[in-house]
């Protein structure tokens, strides 16, 4: 096992100086690597999980405790949010009314709610476009044991500004909301940081980040960024869409599996009039017709070039290599069909090997050299955030910068704020819910 420092990077920075005389050449163009499978957007929302009052056991709310949360609701557009969702008028009637019955409703509805908007986010699913991202953050922090729990200790505020995202970037973006110069600058930040809160709360402090309209994949070790890369991101005919798989390793020297589609642009037809040429670009195949099924041997011509992270999803989106190397002197490198292509990959791929996989620069090194195809499975999978942040801090640590919307995805984000969120994870009812029998359902009258 190879010790996992930073400065491990020295050595491994200097295998990989030579090595990149292995890849293709530069000038190689119009490349085209796997194609994205488009999925249908998520357009309804989760039905809330309904709890009967004994089932939650709930203790009563405090006056001070719902004037607590009162002054937190008219706070909380420092959250990005919106103080009407939260019913402030009639939880100041409550307060007001000394029913212990009606304090108790209108508190719990309102607590729930915005904590649903702060874990979860407001956004209604139909906004967010082309978003897969799983959130365990439902599992990780239920919402009637914070309630349970912040009424008895008297830590409502608390417990509601504890579901924030805990990475620095959301932090960054919260305080430059109150400082936003216009309403359109102020709507951005939101839709930023309703994105993060459409994300774990925790990235974790092993994973890859990809930001799509920054055009930049960061890898994190150790919560600590260890690498910056370029990339090339999907055309907004072939969007790439926001998820986070696990990776469970790195393929080096991959081979491709071409998509039918592929095939049928144009590799299928040189098959069937110039093979010679086809197995001259490392194509090999079986069948024909609609039975062809073609795959590239590793190589300098290889689309995928000299690596593949695996990270299997529904979707076909992977980070990879490409030899078309001329795409990453753009300043806007939105020119794939959906994939992630990576600059500097060799690099990539080694801190991949050495830093997830425990293996030494010169096992790395050797399996470049040998041409063959080989894969470094990592010790402990981690996930891969391919994310969507068009308002991201600034580089001088001041403020933020705000980014080009490429698939135009903040439109309806924005346009969501006019309209009620999400409804609250849980509901609290009164009385449990009613029991519909089936219609001509068999009656049991006993034992067998």
């Amino acid at each position: 096992m190879v010790k996992k420092s930073l400065l491990s990077l020295r050595p491994t920075a200097a295998l990989l100086l030579p090595l990149t005389l292995l890849a293709a050449p530069a000038f190689a163009q119009a490349v085209k690597e796997d194609s994205v499978v488009l999925q249908p957007d998520k357009v309804k929302d989760d039905a809330p999980v309904v709890e009967t009052v004994g089932e939650a056991n709930l203790p009563s709310w405090s006056v001070a405790n719902a004037k607590a949360l009162l002054a937190f609701v008219k706070s909380v557009g420092d959250e990005g949010l919106f103080p009407k969702d939260y019913n402030p008028d009639g939880l100041q009637a409550a307060i007001d009314s000394g029913s212990q019955i009606q304090l108790d409703k209108t508190a719990t509805d309102s607590f729930l709610l915005l904590a649903t908007h702060m874990r979860d986010g407001r956004t209604p699913n139909a906004a967010r476009k082309q978003w897969f991202m799983t959130d365990s953050d439902a599992d990780r922090t239920p919402l009637v044991p914070l309630l349970t729990a912040a009424l008895v200790s008297g830590t409502v505020p608390q417990a509601l500004v504890g579901l924030d995202p805990v990475h620095k970037n959301f932090a960054v973006l919260k305080a430059s909301l109150k400082s936003a110069k216009t309403p359109a600058d102020a709507n951005a930040i939101r839709v930023n940081m309703e994105r993060w809160r459409w994300m774990p709360r925790d990235l974790g402090d092993r994973y890859v980040v990809s930001n799509v309209p920054e055009y930049l994949t960061r890898v994190v070790h150790g919560g600590t960024i260890i690498a910056t890369h370029k990339a090339v991101v999907g055309k907004p005919t072939t969007p790439t869409p926001q998820l986070n798989p696990m990776a469970t390793g790195v393929i080096v020297n991959p081979t491709w599996t071409l998509p039918k589609s592929i095939i049928a642009e144009g590799i299928g037809a040189t098959i069937a009039s110039r093979p010679a040429a086809a197995r001259a670009q490392g194509y090999t195949w079986t069948g024909s017709g609609k039975t062809l099924s073609v795959v590239q041997q590793p190589g300098p011509g290889n689309a995928l070039g000299v690596m593949k992270m695996e990270m299997l999803n529904p979707h076909a989106i992977y980070l990879h290599d490409t030899p078309s190397k001329g795409a990453f002197a753009s300043t806007a490198r939105a020119f794939s069909h959906g994939c992630i292509r990576t600059d500097k990959a060799l690099h990539f791929s080694g801190l991949m090997a050495v830093y997830f996989a425990g293996r030494s620069p010169e096992e790395f090194g050797e399996a470049i050299a040998s041409g063959k195809t080989t894969k470094f499975t990592f010790e402990q999978p981690f996930p891969v955030y391919v994310a969507y942040w068009t308002v991201i801090p600034n580089a001088a640590g001041t403020g933020v910068s705000k980014l080009a919307d490429i698939y135009g995805r903040d439109a309806p984000v924005v346009a969501s704020f006019a309209k009620p969120g999400r409804n609250a994870a849980v509901m609290i009812s009164p009385n449990p819910p009613a029991v519909v029998p089936t219609v001509g359902a068999p009656i049991t009258t006993g034992g067998q």
